[in-house]
């Protein structure tokens, strides 16, 4: 029995290594909808979202059959319980591309930003798929040294995050109001999913570790 439990733990971090995959393509395909008005790339990251929620769907399913089953303790319980919160921030850092596709294919032909945003919008895709990368690796080995790189890739988008808002706010800002929203939402998807890679990181961390890393930290 116990070699079937640790085949079925080691399916469940295949599984959050498949949707992390998954995830990574989404926003590497989002972002460069967003920056270079690709929409069949757009209606692409969009129609791929179903596949992303029906496998975290199914890895979710795993993990309760298990907790119902072998009802594990100590770190065995912790990991599988980590598998359905760590499947949950995939679902959403899915759901983000997603929102960044919508945006690119709402405003088709045009660009969704102002071209003095552009380059901002273009460094905060690249950090988010070498986010999403990295995580990626990290479920893969669980090396930690990956969950520090990317809480501080996360600190670069927050950065730029908060120049989209400077910049908007700006007394010398000169869009439209929908150049205003469009911008405002772009940048918040961006920062949210690498905030969901990092409360990832945090988990995964934790699980090499036992040491728990506080929010905001």
């Amino acid at each position: 029995m116990r070699e079937v439990f640790q085949q079925e733990l080691a399916e469940v971090q295949e599984r959050l290594v498949e949707i992390a995959t998954l995830v990574a393509e989404s926003i590497d395909n989002a972002t460069r909808a967003f920056n270079e008005v690709n929409v069949a790339l757009a209606e692409q990251v969009i129609e791929d979202d179903d596949r992303i929620d029906a496998a975290a769907a199914e890895l979710d399913e795993l993990a309760i059959n298990i907790l119902a089953r072998q009802q594990p303790v100590a770190r065995d319980l912790r990991i599988v319980v980590s598998a359905l919160r760590i499947s949950a921030s995939l679902e959403r850092m899915g759901d983000m591309a997603e929102h960044i596709a919508q945006l690119s294919r709402y405003r088709f032909p045009d660009k969704v930003v102002p071209k003095s945003l552009r380059p901002t919008f273009v460094e905060m895709g690249a950090v988010d798929v070498a986010i999403a990368r990295k995580l990626v690796d990290l479920l893969r080995t669980e090396d930690v040294a990956l969950a520090e790189e990317i809480r501080n890739d996360d600190d670069k988008v927050d950065a730029l995050h908060l120049s989209v808002f400077d910049k908007v706010l700006g007394e010398t800002w000169k869009g439209e109001a929908i150049d205003t929203v469009d911008a405002t939402l772009a940048s918040r998807y961006h920062e949210r999913f690498a905030d969901h890679a990092v409360s990832i990181a945090k988990k995964v961390q934790y699980l090499a570790t036992g040491d728990w890393v506080p929010a905001g930290d």
